[in-house]
């Protein structure tokens, strides 16, 4: 089982960049996809962003496509989460999580960071 750590958050005013990194340990990183959530106080769970085990494809919700960019380093078993021109309503707690692949939907699916904060004040 993979053990997930994040950092990197923290609290930015509307426009600035923040780089969220989550490191894994106890399982073969490049074994797993990864992928970025975020959760606002009051609201679901939502998926932010994912990428490939290799690195190679990545995809995004609409809401930060455009805005965030993922990426991995295989060697450092290390998935980071370039947060650029950051809102207000990109203020939550952010997860990062490795697909399991365990043909189980919701929050099963996935091994869990703990999360980490982010805030963007206005």
């Amino acid at each position: 089982q993979v053990q997930l750590v994040e950092s990197g958050g923290g609290l930015v005013q509307a426009g600035a960049s923040l780089r969220l990194a989550c490191a894994a340990s106890g399982g073969t990183f490049t074994t797993y996809n990864m992928a970025w959530f975020r959760q606002a106080p009051g609201k679901e769970r939502e998926f932010v962003g994912g990428i490939s085990r290799s690195g190679g494809f990545t995809h995004y919700a609409d809401s930060v496509k455009g805005r965030f960019i993922i990426s991995r380093d295989n060697a450092k078993n290390t998935v980071y989460l370039q947060m650029n021109s950051l809102k207000p309503e990109d203020t939550a707690v952010y997860y990062c999580a490795a697909d399991r692949q365990n043909g189980k939907l919701g929050p099963d699916r996935y091994y869990w960071g703990q999360g980490t904060q982010v805030t963007v004040s206005s």
